[in-house]
């Protein structure tokens, strides 16, 4: 069994309280869901989304066991997730992913490095390089990010019925003790999607789509439409 929980800050905490729970970073923000189970483990088992509400933030989390707050901060609201869900079942969805692509860097076998590269960032490169031609900004994140949640939609059990891509963004992460900070991008999808296969479906649901998970990628939320 799963939980989808919404975790929110408890009502009536002093600015001494607030500053210790609001994480001030993406690592800080992993590192506060990782908390809320079993720290002891070197296993991620849950995917968690922050969304905004006013000056606060509060988080979506899908994950194998219940949280649990320790500290008494957060508010935190748990029910089982099983869905139940037929081929053809058409659902709304959103998801925050980070839309890259994975190549080697070399033909030659004994090196086994992989890069990633940013499907926004090389469309506008590849496809469009002439720069007075180029098509708007939101234009090329639609493009590239309808395009990269295609190429993933049969392998993960559904068929795109319609996608909005935006909100690109570009982070930069610093990570304690790193000699220098790490990049990578964010794009937000919604739309309606129907179900193909509810086995792969449902493995999608639990495993996410997408890399960077450890930082609040990859969650895919849906109801029915």
């Amino acid at each position: 069994m799963s939980y989808l929980s919404r975790i929110r800050l408890k009502p009536g905490l002093d600015l001494a309280q607030l500053a210790k729970a609001i994480p001030s970073d993406a690592y800080a923000e992993h590192k506060l869901i990782w908390q809320l189970f079993n720290e002891g483990s070197d296993a991620r088992d849950f995917l968690y989304r922050r969304e905004q509400q006013g000056h606060w933030p509060f988080f979506y989390v899908l994950s194998r066991c219940e949280p649990i707050d320790a500290k008494n901060l957060w508010d935190i609201e748990s029910r089982p997730f099983q869905p139940r869900l037929a081929p053809g079942e058409r659902l709304a969805f959103v998801l925050r992913a980070n839309p890259v692509r994975v190549r080697k860097i070399s033909d030659d076998p004994t090196i086994k490095r992989r890069r990633r590269d940013d499907v926004v960032a090389d469309l506008k490169k590849h496809r469009y390089p002439d720069r007075p031609q180029r098509p708007p900004l939101a234009a090329i994140v639609h493009e590239a990010g309808t395009e990269w949640l295609a190429e993933r939609a049969e392998r993960c059990g559904f068929e795109i019925e319609s996608v909005h891509a935006d909100g690109y963004r570009q982070h930069r992460l610093y990570k304690p003790g790193a000699d220098r900070p790490m990049s990578m991008s964010t794009l937000e999808f919604n739309g309606v999607l129907r179900v193909a296969n509810v086995e792969r479906f449902l493995e999608t649901l639990h495993r996410g789509i997408g890399p960077a998970k450890a930082f609040g990628c990859g969650l895919l939320l849906v109801k029915r439409a």
